[in-house]
């Protein structure tokens, strides 16, 4: 019954829109250590079930993926998983349920709650049958589900190092392997043809150039509605840095756009911030 399960999800899983599949040439520059080039279908239906088809979605998702599971050499979790024995924030309410729910798949699903909403959200009783999480059939399914259900595309969309790290802290819960997770990212990117700079995407709001970050990585005000992605990325305005200038408080700004006197040398950056008073 299991074997004619997997074969039935084989098969669902090989039709692919080729418009968000990536190339077995493009899986090799994120991933060179990946020696599971049958995977690319199983990948390539991922995408589409997950509307995973832009260059920032396609670039965040499969560097998430290339650090959870070590290039797709690791599909279950290394550790025992005892370390997650009377877990309750992950459902592990049974005797055993640590070690028989432990991380499996590229994206490491962990925990008998979400094996059962996983489960639930494609028709398959993952609580009964943990261990094909571990298949490509299924695994790369419950990592769009995992995907979908905490809306990373949202956040993927905004294209910001600050977007991808939030992405790193719904998968991991953390910052753990942040550097290693950037590093995929930008091979990612530079893969899939959409630059491999930091994304750090920039805004205009009342007239002063700002940032698209998180509303709560800001220090200055976040003007909402001027940034993609999701509605927490919004266009950062730093704070005024003040200055003084002949014993009178000013605030360092273009002496372009200073409507009293300017005073040069009293300002961080370029030449043209300068002390207005």
């Amino acid at each position: 019954m299991l074997k004619l399960m997997l074969l039935a999800l084989i098969a669902a899983n090989v039709h692919h829109c080729l418009s968000q599949s990536i190339t077995a040439a493009q899986l090799k520059a994120i991933m060179p250590n990946s020696k599971h080039p049958e995977y690319l279908s199983h990948i390539n239906a991922a995408l589409t079930e997950g509307s995973i088809n832009t260059c920032h979605r396609m670039a965040a998702f499969l560097a998430q993926l290339a650090h959870e599971s070590g290039q797709l050499v690791y599909m279950e979790e290394l550790a025992s998983g005892a370390a997650y024995e009377g877990r309750l924030d992950l459902g592990n309410t049974q005797p055993g349920d640590g070690v028989r729910f432990k991380g499996r798949g590229p994206i490491q699903l962990t925990g008998r709650a979400n094996y059962r909403e996983a489960g639930r959200a494609l028709g398959i009783d993952l609580e009964a049958n943990p261990q094909i999480v571990a298949t490509p059939a299924v695994g790369f399914r419950t990592s769009v589900w995992f995907w979908t259900k905490h809306n990373l595309n949202a956040l993927a969309d905004a294209g910001t190092l600050d977007a991808f790290r939030q992405i790193t802290r719904k998968i991991n819960g953390g910052t753990n392997g942040q550097a290693d997770r950037e590093n995929y990212w930008a091979k990612a990117k530079s893969a899939l043809g959409c630059g491999s700079g930091t994304g750090v995407v920039s805004c205009t709001a009342e007239g002063k150039t700002g940032q698209c970050i998180a509303s709560t990585s800001c220090n200055g005000k976040s003007v909402a509605g001027l940034c993609p992605g999701a509605a927490n990325i919004q266009c950062c305005i730093p704070a005024a840095v003040t200055c003084t200038a002949n014993g009178r408080a000013g605030v360092c700004k273009d002496k372009a756009t200073c409507t009293g006197t300017a005073h040069a040398g009293l300002c961080p950056g370029a030449a043209n911030i300068q002390c207005c008073v």
